[in-house]
């Protein structure tokens, strides 16, 4: 099984949620994993309300920040799009999506972004499901 890993700096928000959407929706074709450059004390309580309102999940049960070095080696590397130089992640594939931050934003930004990472969380999934 391949072991996907969502990168943003404080591992906050969006790499949270992708972890969460990837084990929820495509356990069936990777492992999902987050880490940050930079340590959160927890994750961010708008993505944590809202994950739990739409999918019910509750990521602070089975989740916290994380930095880089608890991650496994990995076969992909998503940033998110923090606008910083991520550093250097052995991986076989790297993508970047690019997000917008919502942390401080309305709700309407963070179901926003969500939805996004759902999206692209199963075209990830589609695309690994072809290279097998």
């Amino acid at each position: 099984m391949r072991k996907v890993a969502f990168i943003c700096v404080h591992n906050s928000c969006r790499s949270q949620i992708a972890e969460a959407l990837g084990k929820r929706l495509a356990s069936d074709v990777f492992e999902s994993y987050s880490a940050g450059t930079v340590q959160k004390s927890r994750i961010n309580p708008d993505a944590v309300r809202l994950m739990k309102q739409l999918y019910g999940i509750d990521m602070e049960q089975n989740q916290r920040p994380k930095l880089l070095a608890e991650l496994p080696p990995v076969d992909v590397v998503v940033t998110m799009g923090c606008n910083v130089e991520c550093p250097y992640l052995p991986c076989r594939r790297r993508e970047d999506w690019g997000l917008h931050d919502p942390t401080g934003k309305d709700d309407a930004e963070f179901l926003t972004v969500i939805r996004t990472i759902e999206a692209k969380i199963a075209e990830l999934a589609e695309s690994l499901r072809q290279d097998s």
